[in-house]
């Protein structure tokens, strides 16, 4: 059972109800169950069986420092994308020849920090950035590991804002590129060629384009041999999709779209895709976030005021979209549930926050359990790309994070203050 259910019409994260959260820490706040945040990690590690393999938490998603040092006390990797989700990590704790750094934009500084660091490998995006670490390693006088971060031209099928793996992003080399791009780094000083990275996009709901990009990785390992280049390490990404529609069922609630039901667990496709990259000989490194951080988190927002317009109701929240910025961005949804369920009526309404701007909502036209003011929300499935995104917008104070553990609970962010604006 999850950590964040209904017991008798309460909504708990863990032995915690959420109101009691919302009274004591004030609203609005993120809220993290960490036997949640294990269960995930746990699971997903327990479906690599005996085989070899590195599972690297991808900092993006939460780089709380408490969430950042559960993933390292459990052992994890870390996917990182600049210097200061490196520093962050070995803060936390992560092994210093655990961290993966990708990103199409590296600096050199950055560069230099992590060649400092003895990182284990640069998942590297472009041939002028393979020039820039091997000047940096010269200069050094150290070796670079590095990966190439291969683009297979398969489609995601995830919102375009977050399909990474087309012909179209900015990001990797192109697959019909990747021979010659390999055959240059073997000339480079300073080098060492260890593997091949991909990653295909983030939220993806369906297996097949894990399987279609583990056979194209596969098949491309093949040839580089061929080439006589040595590859013994792939990374093979993250983007397992989350369950964001009817995340949490009650009869009280209303039943959300269908059509997303089924969403296969990251287990489902590790077993799917593992047989194939093994046959490689290769070590295998996966690169998570939404799915070992997402469903573990929820955003507590209380209602301000309901009002009415010939065409719309709404419901008017104290948490906006610099709090939780998805919905705006990417039009991503959250199911909304009330802490303490009253009633058995709905009604369709827009939940918008506080900020003077149209795009300033958590959801349009849902079927939401009837509230009035002072009653308290949570946004489910809110534990990944939720604080990480916030910001100052409207001089609004950032919101504060908390950690259930059991019946404990301890602040893990403090609410920002007016002076901290400045």
């Amino acid at each position: 059972m999850s950590s964040i259910c209904y017991k008798e019409n309460m909504l708990m994260c863990e032995e915690v109800p959420f109101i009691d959260l919302a009274e004591e820490y004030g609203t609005p706040l993120y809220v993290y169950s960490k036997n949640q945040i294990i269960k995930n990690f746990r699971s997903l590690k327990a479906a690599f069986g005996e085989s070899g393999h590195t599972i690297c938490y991808a900092l993006k998603a939460n780089s709380n420092p408490a969430i950042l040092k559960i993933f390292a006390e459990e052992g994890a990797g870390a996917d990182i994308v600049s210097a200061g989700e490196l520093y962050l990590a070995l803060k936390a704790g992560f092994s210093p020849n655990k961290p993966a750094f990708a990103g199409v934009g590296k600096r050199d500084d950055e560069i230099e920090y992590a060649l400092q660091k003895n990182i284990f490998a640069f998942n590297v995006e472009s041939v002028q950035e393979l020039q820039a670490i091997s000047r940096l390693a010269m200069r050094a006088n150290v070796r670079a590991r590095i990966s190439f971060r291969i683009n297979p031209h398969i489609d995601a099928q995830s919102h375009p804002y977050i399909t990474t793996g087309l012909h179209t992003n900015k990001f990797g080399i192109e697959d019909t590129q990747a021979l010659e791009v390999y055959r240059y780094a073997a000339t480079l000083p300073a080098i060492d060629i260890i593997g091949i990275h991909t990653h295909i996009g983030s939220q993806i709901i369906k297996v097949e384009p894990f399987v279609d990009t583990a056979r194209s990785v596969a098949g491309l390992i093949g040839k580089l041999r061929e080439a006589g280049i040595v590859i013994r390490h792939i990374d093979f990404g993250g983007g397992f999709g989350v369950k964001y529609f009817n995340a949490l069922q009650h009869e009280a609630l209303p039943i959300e779209d269908q059509a997303h039901a089924g969403i296969p667990s990251p287990a489902d496709i590790i077993k799917a895709v593992l047989p194939i990259l093994l046959e490689t000989g290769c070590s295998v490194w996966i690169e998570p976030g939404r799915s070992l951080i997402a469903d573990a988190g929820v955003f507590v927002t209380k209602v301000l005021y309901t009002k009415e317009t010939s065409a719309k109701k709404f419901v008017v929240v104290d948490g906006a979209m610099n709090d939780l910025l998805r919905p705006s961005l990417y039009g991503a949804h959250h199911q909304i549930v009330p802490a303490v369920i009253n009633t058995y009526e709905h009604r369709q309404v827009d939940v918008v926050g506080p900020i003077c701007e149209s795009g300033d909502f958590f959801a349009k036209d849902r079927m939401l359990a009837k509230v009035g003011p002072g009653e308290v929300l949570a946004l489910l499935t809110a534990g990944a790309y939720g604080f990480v995104n916030t910001s100052n917008y409207n001089g609004r104070l950032r919101p504060a994070e908390v950690m259930v553990n059991g019946e404990r609970v301890r602040v893990i962010r403090p609410r920002q203050t007016f002076e901290e604006l400045i």
